[in-house]
Protein backbone atom coordinates (compact mmCIF):
# COMPACT_ATOMS: atom_id res chain seq x y z
CA UNK A 1 0.00 0.00 0.00
CA UNK A 2 1.54 3.60 -1.06
CA UNK A 3 1.13 6.94 -2.69
CA UNK A 4 -1.57 9.21 -2.30
CA UNK A 5 -4.24 7.94 -4.00
CA UNK A 6 -5.68 4.90 -5.42
CA UNK A 7 -3.80 4.33 -8.39
CA UNK A 8 -4.49 0.58 -8.31
CA UNK A 9 -7.98 -0.23 -8.89
CA UNK A 10 -8.91 -3.11 -6.79
CA UNK A 11 -5.33 -4.19 -6.43
CA UNK A 12 -4.86 -1.64 -4.41
CA UNK A 13 -5.58 -3.07 -1.10
CA UNK A 14 -3.43 -6.40 -2.07
CA UNK A 15 -0.76 -5.71 0.51
CA UNK A 16 -3.35 -6.66 3.13
CA UNK A 17 -4.59 -9.96 1.80
CA UNK A 18 -3.48 -13.18 4.01
CA UNK A 19 -4.03 -14.14 7.62
CA UNK A 20 -2.22 -12.17 10.24
CA UNK A 21 -1.46 -12.75 14.12
CA UNK A 22 -0.05 -10.48 16.73
CA UNK A 23 -1.01 -8.48 19.80
CA UNK A 24 -3.27 -5.69 20.21
CA UNK A 25 -2.48 -2.99 23.22
CA UNK A 26 -6.09 -1.72 24.74
CA UNK A 27 -5.91 1.78 26.41
CA UNK A 28 -7.48 2.26 29.68
CA UNK A 29 -10.98 3.59 29.86
CA UNK A 30 -14.25 2.56 30.11
CA UNK A 31 -14.43 -0.51 28.74
CA UNK A 32 -11.29 -1.75 30.76
CA UNK A 33 -8.00 -1.26 32.12
CA UNK A 34 -4.91 -1.19 29.90
CA UNK A 35 -3.86 -4.62 28.68
CA UNK A 36 -1.85 -6.38 25.95
CA UNK A 37 -4.09 -9.31 24.25
CA UNK A 38 -3.32 -11.69 21.42
CA UNK A 39 -5.09 -11.22 18.48
CA UNK A 40 -5.38 -12.04 15.10
CA UNK A 41 -7.13 -10.50 11.99
CA UNK A 42 -8.00 -11.89 8.15
CA UNK A 43 -8.12 -9.97 4.83
CA UNK A 44 -9.72 -11.71 2.18
CA UNK A 45 -10.87 -11.30 -1.37
CA UNK A 46 -14.62 -11.44 -2.13
CA UNK A 47 -16.99 -10.50 -4.76
CA UNK A 48 -14.50 -11.34 -7.88
CA UNK A 49 -11.74 -9.18 -6.39
CA UNK A 50 -14.01 -6.12 -5.81
CA UNK A 51 -14.21 -5.92 -2.42
CA UNK A 52 -12.07 -7.03 0.68
CA UNK A 53 -13.44 -8.31 3.79
CA UNK A 54 -11.73 -7.63 7.22
CA UNK A 55 -12.31 -10.30 10.44
CA UNK A 56 -10.43 -8.93 13.41
CA UNK A 57 -10.77 -10.83 16.71
CA UNK A 58 -9.09 -10.32 20.31
CA UNK A 59 -9.97 -12.80 23.25
CA UNK A 60 -9.59 -10.91 26.77
CA UNK A 61 -8.24 -12.55 30.12
CA UNK A 62 -11.48 -13.06 31.33
CA UNK A 63 -12.36 -14.89 28.31
CA UNK A 64 -14.83 -12.97 26.74
CA UNK A 65 -13.80 -11.37 23.15
CA UNK A 66 -13.74 -8.44 21.01
CA UNK A 67 -14.63 -8.73 17.08
CA UNK A 68 -15.03 -6.37 14.12
CA UNK A 69 -15.65 -7.21 10.31
CA UNK A 70 -15.29 -4.37 7.59
CA UNK A 71 -15.75 -4.65 3.87
CA UNK A 72 -13.40 -2.23 1.66
CA UNK A 73 -14.18 -1.59 -2.00
CA UNK A 74 -13.11 1.09 -4.45
CA UNK A 75 -15.57 3.26 -5.90
CA UNK A 76 -14.16 3.79 -9.26
CA UNK A 77 -16.06 6.90 -9.82
CA UNK A 78 -13.76 8.53 -7.44
CA UNK A 79 -10.92 6.55 -7.34
CA UNK A 80 -10.66 5.93 -3.81
CA UNK A 81 -11.57 3.22 -0.63
CA UNK A 82 -14.82 2.80 1.12
CA UNK A 83 -14.73 0.83 3.90
CA UNK A 84 -18.03 -0.33 5.75
CA UNK A 85 -17.50 -2.06 9.37
CA UNK A 86 -19.31 -3.30 12.35
CA UNK A 87 -17.96 -4.91 15.58
CA UNK A 88 -19.52 -6.64 18.84
CA UNK A 89 -18.88 -3.28 20.91
CA UNK A 90 -22.42 -2.74 19.94
CA UNK A 91 -22.14 1.04 18.15
CA UNK A 92 -24.95 1.42 16.01
CA UNK A 93 -24.11 0.94 12.65
CA UNK A 94 -23.70 3.75 9.99
CA UNK A 95 -23.08 4.23 6.11
CA UNK A 96 -19.60 3.15 4.40
CA UNK A 97 -16.97 5.69 5.24
CA UNK A 98 -14.58 7.03 2.46
CA UNK A 99 -10.79 6.30 3.08
CA UNK A 100 -8.03 8.32 2.44
CA UNK A 101 -4.28 7.53 1.75
CA UNK A 102 -1.65 9.49 2.93
CA UNK A 103 2.38 8.75 3.05
CA UNK A 104 1.25 5.26 2.34
CA UNK A 105 -1.41 4.78 5.24
CA UNK A 106 -4.81 4.07 4.67
CA UNK A 107 -6.86 6.47 7.38
CA UNK A 108 -10.48 6.94 8.11
CA UNK A 109 -12.26 8.91 10.17
CA UNK A 110 -16.13 7.88 11.02
CA UNK A 111 -18.53 9.47 12.86
CA UNK A 112 -20.90 7.17 15.33
CA UNK A 113 -23.77 8.05 17.57
CA UNK A 114 -21.64 10.46 20.13
CA UNK A 115 -18.36 9.65 18.85
CA UNK A 116 -15.56 9.81 15.94
CA UNK A 117 -13.29 7.26 15.36
CA UNK A 118 -10.18 7.45 13.62
CA UNK A 119 -8.19 4.42 12.16
CA UNK A 120 -4.52 4.47 10.07
CA UNK A 121 -3.89 0.56 9.04
CA UNK A 122 -0.35 0.23 7.30
CA UNK A 123 1.62 -2.52 6.04
CA UNK A 124 5.27 -1.53 6.42
CA UNK A 125 8.48 -3.91 6.32
CA UNK A 126 6.27 -6.71 6.60
CA UNK A 127 4.24 -5.76 9.64
CA UNK A 128 0.72 -4.73 9.37
CA UNK A 129 -0.05 -1.93 12.22
CA UNK A 130 -3.71 -0.64 12.95
CA UNK A 131 -4.21 2.01 15.38
CA UNK A 132 -7.80 3.17 16.88
CA UNK A 133 -8.23 6.89 18.34
CA UNK A 134 -11.30 7.62 20.17
CA UNK A 135 -12.61 11.25 20.08
CA UNK A 136 -16.12 11.96 22.13
CA UNK A 137 -18.92 14.09 19.62
CA UNK A 138 -19.39 16.74 22.61
CA UNK A 139 -15.99 17.68 22.94
CA UNK A 140 -15.49 21.27 23.90
CA UNK A 141 -12.94 21.54 20.94
CA UNK A 142 -14.60 24.43 18.69
CA UNK A 143 -16.02 22.73 15.93
CA UNK A 144 -17.65 19.26 14.72
CA UNK A 145 -14.69 18.04 12.63
CA UNK A 146 -12.79 15.39 13.77
CA UNK A 147 -9.08 17.17 13.52
CA UNK A 148 -10.57 19.85 15.20
CA UNK A 149 -8.15 20.56 18.70
CA UNK A 150 -8.74 23.09 21.43
CA UNK A 151 -5.25 24.71 20.78
CA UNK A 152 -5.92 24.47 16.62
CA UNK A 153 -2.62 21.94 17.48
CA UNK A 154 -3.41 19.39 19.40
CA UNK A 155 -5.55 16.18 18.24
CA UNK A 156 -9.19 15.74 20.54
CA UNK A 157 -8.51 12.03 19.68
CA UNK A 158 -7.00 9.57 22.76
CA UNK A 159 -5.09 6.08 21.66
CA UNK A 160 -8.26 3.01 21.94
CA UNK A 161 -6.15 0.00 20.39
CA UNK A 162 -2.87 -0.14 18.63
CA UNK A 163 -2.01 -3.84 16.59
CA UNK A 164 0.82 -4.83 15.42
CA UNK A 165 0.64 -8.27 12.83
CA UNK A 166 3.07 -10.57 11.32
CA UNK A 167 1.79 -12.69 8.53
CA UNK A 168 0.50 -16.33 10.02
Amino acid sequence: MNGAGVRHGPHALSGLLGHWRGRTQVAAGPWGPERSVDAEVTYSQVAGGLGVVQSYRHAEPDGSHFEGHGIFTIDPVHNDVLWYYVDSAGVPLGSATRCTWRDGVLRVERRTAGSWTRHSIEVADGVLTHVTELRSAGQDDGGDTPEAGTDGNESPYKPFMRSEFHRA
